[in-house]
């Protein structure tokens, strides 16, 4: 797509308030695809203000026609799809499948559950004496992240519709494109001018200026829990609302009954998936120490498939955060058995697919968020120790545990402090509320309690 050289705001493209632009580049060949405007404050007051004026108005409308918008909103971007696939894996790199299926096929699940949620949701119920009301929050800023450029915009900005706010969107700078198509699906759609509202710019300029606003009633961001740290500060001086969805480090618990083949092959597709940027991504695999050497054969054997099958990392300093954990591991006595840090590719953003052995729980990559396709596999003595050492970060977003039996899984599955637990291999629901414990974040995503977020609660009494 050709990248528009304004701000989509008050339901049309705008001049941007400064002449300062953002390079996007292709991360497989490094090549510049567009530019598109570095946003200013002023910028992103402007937004705001067209939020502010069409709140009345759009949280009046009723949630039926709320419904309706949000229905021809996933039907445009259901057309649109090979688009968007295409846009994404020029401004991010995933492979062109991966992007058709989940890139630009998942949004559309989602905005499709929220269109059915406007409709049936219960804005308003008795209790007792009283009648209780949910009402939208106010003005929504939404900061989203590159790793699923539209996946994250759409989880935020269909429940605030829903809800009947109003949003303005501060994509990534590394895949604004995507967010652009986004906003045209929009205005296709029938959105009213000033409901939704688009400036692309850096973080610590247009993200901040969002999140510092006055008019902003909450701050939606998805991304490091660093910079979720800072907002959470900004908007508690504030007494501002947050939802903040943060990192990950989430443990592939085996337990000694289960298929170990199929456990450790699915734990190495899922970390290589979208070469490793997925904040939920299994990227410790806790195994039984009997069974040890087997699996760290298998993922070896695993990983070295994906060799050519993944896309690059999102830009140069990604791909250099990542090398670098790869050598602090070796640098720790962690042993690699697939990978490194040496570069698969001459030109491109590219990381080996890369598995450790004999990591201990203390080593820096089993504690800290690599976000690339680095998998560390650690062994247990017995289910106590598993348990200590999967909820042993100060993460806890989500995981994964595997048994023969099912009500074997769960029973430990309830005992790790972890937002979202898949049991042997269970299957992605948009429906599902997705967020973390502990310094994953606060808040949920998707589904009734990720449009809970986007309300508030108010009751009369008679």
């Amino acid at each position: 797509m050709k990248a528009h050289d304004g701000m989509y705001i008050d339901g049309a493209w705008r001049p941007a308030a400064g002449r300062d632009t953002i390079e996007v580049v292709n991360p497989v060949d490094e090549q510049v695809i567009g530019r598109v405007p570095a946003g200013t404050a002023l910028d992103v007051d402007t937004a705001v203000r067209a939020a502010r004026a069409a709140l009345p108005g759009w949280a009046a409308t009723p949630p039926a026609e709320r419904a309706a918008r949000l229905t021809a909103l996933r039907d445009v971007l259901a057309a649109r799809r090979d688009e968007i696939a295409e846009t994404v894996t020029a401004e991010l790199g995933a492979p062109l499948a991966f992007s058709q299926a989940v890139h630009a096929g998942v949004p559309v699940l989602v905005a499709g559950s929220y269109a059915e949620l406007a409709a049936t949701y219960a804005f308003e119920e008795k209790v007792g004496n009283s009648t209780v009301y949910q009402e939208p929050v106010g003005v929504v800023g939404a900061i989203t992240p590159w790793n699923y450029p539209l996946h994250q915009i759409v989880a935020k900005v269909a429940p605030a519709l829903a809800a009947g706010c109003t949003v303005v969107l501060k994509p990534a700078e590394d895949t604004p494109l995507t967010a652009q198509l986004f906003a045209e699906a929009v205005a296709e759609a029938g959105v009213p001018a000033g409901v939704f509202n688009l400036v692309t710019g850096l973080g610590p300029v247009a993200g901040q200026a969002l999140a510092e606003h006055p008019d902003v009633d909450l701050v939606s961001f998805t991304g490091s829990t660093a910079v979720g740290r800072r907002i959470g500060a900004t908007a508690g001086a504030a007494v501002k609302r947050v939802a903040l969805e943060l990192g990950g480090k989430s443990a592939n618990v085996i337990l000694p009954s289960a298929d170990l083949a199929k456990a450790v092959n699915v734990g190495v597709a899922n970390v290589m998936s979208n070469s490793g940027q997925t904040c939920s991504a299994w990227t410790r695999m806790l195994v039984p120490a009997e069974r040890y050497d087997e699996a760290v054969e298998l993922a070896a054997a695993a990983a070295a498939k994906y060799g050519d099958r993944i896309g690059p990392v999102v830009n140069a300093k990604q791909r250099d955060r990542v090398r670098g954990y790869i050598e602090k591991g070796v640098a720790e006595g962690a042993r690699l058995v697939a990978g490194g840090p040496e570069s698969p590719r001459e030109q491109g953003y590219f990381v080996s697919p890369t598995v450790f052995a004999d990591v201990t729980e203390r080593m820096t990559i089993a504690q800290e968020e690599i976000f690339g396709p680095v998998l560390s596999i650690l062994r247990y003595e017995d289910e106590e120790d598993a348990l200590r050492i999967a909820n042993g970060t100060v993460y806890g977003l989500a995981g994964a545990v595997w048994a023969g039996e099912e009500s074997e899984a769960v029973a430990f599955a309830r005992r790790l402090d972890t937002g979202q637990v898949d049991i042997n291999g269970g299957r992605f629901n948009p429906l599902a509320p997705f967020g973390g414990y502990k310094q994953s974040g606060v808040g949920r995503e998707l589904g009734a309690h990720g449009l809970s977020e986007y309300l508030q609660t108010k009751s009369l009494q008679f």
